[in-house]
């Protein structure tokens, strides 16, 4: 389940990328499919361990060619990334900045390490429907680690200009998971035993695996209504 565009983004074989905050590798892997070199950060030990094995499988599995691309994953600090300046051709941060007390530091140090005509996707839950997480629960975001603030688009643009990147574009997805979460601040974020909470998460699992018709389109219909995170793309101007 992907919340950045690669074409949009612009990734073309051969580039090297940064993906900041990868959690469990969703990004890092597609981009790896794609062609590019990519090192994925995190800041938990846990998930830099798992996107490591999944890199070596997908290897063992002949999905990547280790000989021809070069794929790591590393722990480190966003407010200290250890990458010399202008490394990269592409970076995604993908639902990291509302976490980051520090939020313009570490936009600073996606820039430094993005090449002068490099190309960035910044993923945040859109100001809508996470407004009504926080109203509906405290347990949502109120936990270690967990979200600090809500952006406005024209907020988040601001302050990603003022590290100097320029923004291209943006869009909203994932319109089928706001409901989902509405209804887990509803009946209690961590109570995965709900009926209704179940059936819902049963109807992601299909659409994540299947793709199915009915749900893609739905998915198309909503997102920019009510999806629940908001994709920004930026260019860092060449001098």
């Amino acid at each position: 389940m992907l919340t950045a565009r690669y074409d949009q983004l612009g990734l073309s074989r051969g580039d090297k990328m940064l993906d900041l905050g990868c959690g469990f590798g969703r990004h890092a892997f597609e981009a790896a499919r794609r062609g590019a070199d990519v090192i994925a950060l995190d800041a938990g030990r846990d998930e830099v361990e798992g996107v490591k094995n999944m890199f070596a499988a997908m290897v063992a599995a002949g999905e990547l060619d280790a000989d021809t691309l070069h794929t790591a994953a590393v722990q480190g600090d966003a407010l200290h990334l250890p990458f010399p300046d202008a490394t990269f051709d592409r970076v995604i941060c993908s639902e990291v900045l509302e976490h980051i007390p520090d939020d313009v530091g570490a936009m600073s140090e996606l820039a430094r390490v993005l090449k002068p005509g490099g190309t960035m996707a910044v993923t945040v839950p859109r100001f809508g429907p996470e407004l009504i997480n926080w109203a509906l629960s405290d347990e949502y975001h109120n936990v270690p680690g967990g979200h600090i603030r809500i952006y406005r688009r024209r907020i988040l643009t601001e302050r990603l200009r003022s590290v100097g990147l320029t923004d291209t574009g943006h869009h909203y997805a994932h319109g089928l998971h706001s409901p989902y979460w509405w209804l887990k601040c509803l009946v209690g974020t961590t109570n995965d035993t709900n009926r209704f909470v179940k059936l819902y998460h049963r109807l992601l699992v299909w659409d994540i695996m299947k793709a199915p018709w009915p749900t893609r389109l739905a998915e198309r219909i909503l997102s920019p209504l009510m999806g629940k995170s908001i994709v920004v793309y930026l260019v860092k101007p060449a001098p």
